[in-house]
């Protein structure tokens, strides 16, 4: 049974709700997601475009003579990915969705961009930042508190 979820972009302007049947998502590594986002990779779900709902739709940029991208133009937040000429299907970006801790990767795909160095990150020193005393006085003078 599908499960409802829901996302949107940094700023709150863009807002979606879903139907989600499965964890399972993907990573691209390909040239154009990664000059998109602006990361090594583009963490995506793909469901029917039909699944859907938006509550304010994303701003449009058609990113190839194939692709378009989702995009929120008051904060940046990159949103989706679909094909000009429609699959049925779009993919959302994981980092978009309010609790993208529910999805795990199952595939990569465009691996012949892949940044290797990228790949496994876990020996590397991890670093909290509501631990991270400049930043924490930065938010607490800002705000009074740290954000969500």
């Amino acid at each position: 049974m599908a499960e409802r979820m829901t996302g949107g972009c940094q700023c709150g302007r863009i807002r979606y709700s879903v139907a989600i049947d499965s964890d399972e998502a993907y990573l691209c590594q390909c040239r154009m997601c990664q000059r998109a986002t602006g990361g090594v990779a583009a963490a995506f779900k793909e469901v029917p475009e039909s699944a859907v709902t938006w509550h304010h739709e994303p701003d449009q940029f058609q990113s190839s003579p194939i692709a378009r991208r989702g995009f929120c133009a008051r904060c940046g937040t990159p949103i989706s990915f679909s094909y000009v000429r429609s699959s049925g299907y779009i993919d959302l970006t994981v980092g978009s969705f309010d609790d993208p801790g529910y999805f795990r990767p199952t595939s990569q795909f465009g691996t012949e961009s892949m940044h290797r160095a990228w790949v496994d990150t876990s020996a590397l020193p991890e670093h909290r930042s509501d631990t991270h005393k400049p930043l924490v006085e930065r938010w607490m003078k800002a705000v009074g508190k740290l954000p969500n």
